[in-house]
């Protein structure tokens, strides 16, 4: 079993920041790519940001420049660093981790969500 435990999330005014993190934690359990998507009742899932095993990183298109992604691979915990806020960002974020358990198939695993909400 691979359980995520998000944290961060919570309301914040229009260009603050927020700091989301998901630790990762299983037996034997290894990770290969790990990201954020967030979800609103209006549209559908959206890529937020992820980062691969090396450290490479890839933004939606309205995130860049505002959101940075890091991991830390001994933790095995992702965080999502959030500047610039805006209403539109208001969401449902999810982390995304990409893991095998004791050496078996790669799987996505998702976290259960934390709420991001942006006021004007």
């Amino acid at each position: 079993q691979v359980q995520l435990v998000e944290s961060g999330g919570g309301l914040v005014q229009a260009g603050g920041s927020l700091t989301l993190s998901c630790a990762a934690s299983g037996s034997a359990l290894s990770i290969d790519a790990m990201g954020w998507y967030r979800q609103t009742p209006y549209k559908q899932r959206e890529l937020v940001a992820t980062i691969t095993s090396g450290g490479s990183t890839n933004y939606g298109d309205s995130m860049k420049g505002r959101f940075t992604i890091s991991r830390d691979n001994a933790k095995k915990t992702v965080n999502l660093q959030m500047n610039g806020l805006k209403p539109e960002d208001t969401a449902v974020y999810y982390c995304n981790v990409i893991a095998s358990l004791h050496f078996g198939v790669w799987n996505a695993y998702w976290g259960q969500g934390t709420q991001v909400t942006v006021s004007s």
